[in-house]
């Protein structure tokens, strides 16, 4: 069961805002009265699913956030014929007036000023009970700094407030050094996580903030604090590091006492997710984006999981007759994967994972409009399905290579290596599905993620791998199935890491980052343009898709918005490029 439901879109708008540093600021209130937005218990409880809604926002998890983030050296956006998109920077066309951008900035702005609102009220409740008065407000913070985190990994320098608008007045704010607000992050996050719940204490549900949510995205922010250097072109503070090295492995090793663990195959994680469900097989999942309804009702978020960023499908959405594997659900498939992806998983013999991450299938229909009634699988891989998540996946039944229905194999090997996402799947949604919206929630944080920055960290720290380091890289190996690792040194287990982190997390939305704070983003998507352009089994997408890895060092960070540039006088530059 979901955590939440329609308060989260049904909270009052009042407290619901869209808007830039300063325009957000001019939509609030010009003054407040000490009790005027909680009354009671129940009013503050709804508040607060107000700043948890900012996650659901179609600015951030809900629809762009993918466009904004999505491109990197694994994956691209892409299709047969299709037109770059026109927000985000995935297409590498972006400028200070991208409304993917814009609105992502006025998005975050506006959930750290509802945690700043719900700060300054809530001890003003009456007849709360103060342990989930406590419990609430660490929320609230946690929430605020994750929201800081947000902006300083994209944009730097950002204006910051903690506070919130009692007047019109003074509203151009300048921005902050990003070093500053790191400051303010951690020391958030980790006081936030002293009154938080246990995820045993909710049953590991994952749609709240707890403890191994708040240690385990600290440890990401100081991991990706510790490559600051890289994308500023500076000098290196080796102690700075290293400090923020030991830092995110305290963290991280924090999360592993809280009695997560790996599902026992690679794909539970994702079907249940697809499902609608949680942690059935194992306690993998610490926080997603929860996504609800099936936007019929009031009951309703903007789930885009599976649509957007999934199998490609058919549109059946409007023949009511047609259920089960008949639909299996309409998806665009703007992701796809880039060659590198696809011979990563080869090198490593990984094959339970690649044929999960990128789809070793098409749906197909043998009569135009009609029922989709069969999959046409690469050639040598539907055995291999079928010996893996076959079980649980539609059947079509077996047939010949050459018919048009059931599931069949391709005669010859494909050689193009950039094939769609297949991690989310519609398939496994109830019945009946909406053409766009799906219930689907998105990980911002599993235990295979922790594991792998323990196993990071260790080796940072130590010199080389430790006992620990392999403990945790080889459990997330061990999973897919894939052999373990044994007496690397430094520099090769790093790169054992970072292959691991691609072949685990790929369009999860963190390889972006990752590259970024290894210094390596500009270096590895400028590698792919030229083997784009060639083709070199990767004719899949548009002929311009070599353009998208032309990136330049501007795409370490976001552009400020046009729009924010033009109303806050106090920012008087926006980032190097833009």
């Amino acid at each position: 069961m979901k955590l939440f439901k329609s308060s989260i879109i049904l909270f009052a708008a009042a407290a619901l805002l869209t808007s830039s540093c300063s325009d957000f600021l001019e939509k609030e209130p010009t003054s407040t009265t000490s009790g005027s937005y909680f009354k009671n218990e129940t009013e503050a409880e709804s508040f607060l699913k107000g700043i948890y809604a900012i996650l659901t926002q179609t600015s951030f998890y809900g629809s762009d956030y993918y466009y904004l983030v999505g491109g990197d050296d694994l994956e691209s956006y892409g299709g047969v014929g299709r037109s770059p998109v026109n927000r985000g920077l995935i297409c590498n066309n972006a400028n200070s007036s991208d409304p993917g951008v814009t609105s992502f900035w006025y998005t975050l702005y506006a959930g750290i000023n509802r945690a700043n609102i719900f700060m300054e009220e809530i001890n003003n409740v009456p007849d709360m009970n103060e342990s989930n008065r406590k419990v609430d407000i660490a929320e609230a913070r946690f929430l605020r700094a994750f929201y800081y985190f947000n902006l300083v990994e994209c944009w730097g320098d950002v204006p910051f407030k903690t506070s919130s608008t009692q007047s019109v007045e003074g509203l151009q704010i300048e921005r902050t050094s990003k070093e500053t607000i790191y400051d303010f992050i951690c020391k958030e996050m980790e006081e936030s996580a002293a009154d938080l719940k246990s995820a045993s204490d909710i049953d590991y549900l994952p749609g709240k903030v707890t403890k191994s949510v708040a240690w385990g995205i600290l440890a990401r922010v100081y991991m990706f604090r510790a490559g600051e250097h890289f994308r500023d072109g500076s000098a290196p503070n080796e102690t700075k590091i290293k400090e923020y090295f030991t830092q995110a492995n305290g963290f991280a090793q924090k999360v592993m006492q809280e009695g997560h663990s790996l599902a026992p195959k690679y794909w539970d994680y994702f079907i249940d997710q697809c499902s609608d469900k949680y942690n059935t097989t194992g306690k993998e999942s610490i926080w997603e984006a929860e996504f609800t309804g099936t936007y019929s009702t009031d009951t309703r978020t903007e789930g885009r999981v599976g649509n957007i960023i999934g199998i490609q499908a058919p549109d059946l959405s409007s023949k009511a007759e047609l259920t089960g594997k008949a639909d299996p659900g309409y998806g665009y498939c703007f992701f796809w994967s880039t060659p590198k992806l696809y011979e990563l998983y080869v090198a490593n013999n990984d094959v339970n994972r690649m044929n999960w991450s990128i789809a070793p299938f098409t749906y197909t229909q043998s009569k135009s409009g009609n029922a989709v009634d069969g999959r046409l699988f690469e050639k040598g891989k539907l055995d291999e399905v079928k010996s893996q998540y076959g079980p649980q996946s539609y059947s079509y039944g077996d047939t010949q290579a050459n018919a048009n229905y059931g599931d069949r194999e391709k005669t010859t090997e494909t050689v193009d290596y950039g094939r769609m996402c297949g991690k989310w799947r519609r398939e496994y949604e109830a019945d009946k599905k909406n053409k766009n919206y799906t219930l689907i929630n998105f990980p911002i944080l599993r235990y295979a993620d922790v594991l792998l920055m323990v196993a990071e960290c260790e080796n940072e720290l130590n010199g080389g791998p430790t006992d620990l380091a392999y403990q945790c890289i080889n459990a997330v190996r061990n999973r897919a199935g894939i052999s373990q690792l044994s007496g690397l040194d430094q520099n090769a287990f790093r790169q054992s890491v970072k292959d691991e982190r691609a072949m685990e997390l790929c369009f999860e939305m963190t390889r972006r980052f990752d590259l970024i704070r290894w210094g390596e983003f500009t270096k590895n998507m400028n590698e792919l343009a030229p083997r784009a352009q060639s083709g070199t089994n990767w004719t899949q997408g548009p002929s311009n898709v070599y353009t998208y890895f032309q990136v330049s060092d501007a795409y370490n960070y976001f552009p400020i918005p046009s729009n924010e540039l033009a109303v806050n006088k106090k920012i008087t530059g926006n980032n190097p490029g833009w």
